[in-house]
């Protein structure tokens, strides 16, 4: 039986390497070695990422050329996001008044929901994308599904220090209220959050030396501005909306 058409010989055992990889990968996180991590360059990853994230991907070309993998192998990156993730989730919880239960549920469905479902969702569709419509035919590599959802958990991180520290802490202060001057400023914050989610995540796969048309990704903040005036328009508050979404699927 032959492989199929678009899968040459190098791209399929690129492929089984990658699972491989992702794997040991699942399983450094599962066995939670801490003393095998390396936090302290996963926390300089993360002030990157607000400063100057194109130097977190100048790291993947060099982990390329050394370990001829583009994907991150120290789970320490998405350890200490998870951490993150639910500390500042003490202040949404804050913000949408829960109880201890109420909490708990939040921070399942943002962990597993917001981050890893999305995220992969996301992630898949980004691999599909690169690996069989935008890839240089002239190349044997592949793009590694483990370095797509590395991109998204790059791109995450500036996104939930938007929505997750910077809204909360300025939520009774300007954004909760019914003018369209709170819609305007609230709503604001989501288009610093998102453009930065998109900019980084173009980042990511301009990166890769064998992938055409990665500029693309930047249309969409296009149809964020178009959003971002049309909410203004019709008084869309955005943060409120999500805290009442919030509210409804945990029950409280």
């Amino acid at each position: 039986m032959s492989l199929p058409t678009h899968l040459s010989d190098g791209n399929w055992i690129c492929q089984k390497e990658s699972i491989s990889r992702q794997y040991k990968f699942l399983r450094r996180i599962i066995k939670l070695k801490f003393n095998q991590m390396d936090f302290q360059y996963a926390a300089w990853q993360m002030i990157y990422l607000l400063t100057t994230p194109s130097r977190v991907y100048k790291n993947s070309q060099i982990r390329k050329h050394t370990k001829n993998q583009w994907a991150r192998d120290d789970p320490a990156f998405m350890v200490l996001l998870s951490a993150f993730l639910a500390a500042s989730s003490i202040l949404f919880a804050v913000i949408l008044k829960l109880s201890v239960s109420g909490f708990f549920k939040f921070l399942l469905w943002v962990v597993f929901i917001d981050f890893i479902g999305v995220g992969l969702v996301i992630a898949g569709i980004c691999w599909y994308a690169c690996s069989y419509l935008t890839k240089r035919d002239d190349t044997g590599q592949s793009v590694e599904f483990g370095y797509s959802f590395d991109v998204h958990c790059n791109a995450f991180f500036p996104i939930l220090v938007v929505m997750h520290v910077i809204q909360p802490l300025c939520w009774h202060i300007f954004i909760d209220g019914d003018s369209r001057l709170a819609t305007f400023l609230g709503n604001s914050l989501w288009v610093i959050g998102i453009v930065s989610y998109v900019y980084i995540t173009f980042l990511g796969y301009a990166a890769l030396p064998y992938i055409r048309g990665s500029e693309k990704i930047l249309y969409l903040i296009a149809i964020l501005a178009f959003a971002f005036i049309f909410s203004i328009v019709i008084n869309a508050n955005w943060g409120r909306h999500l805290i009442n979404f919030y509210r409804y699927r945990i029950g409280e």
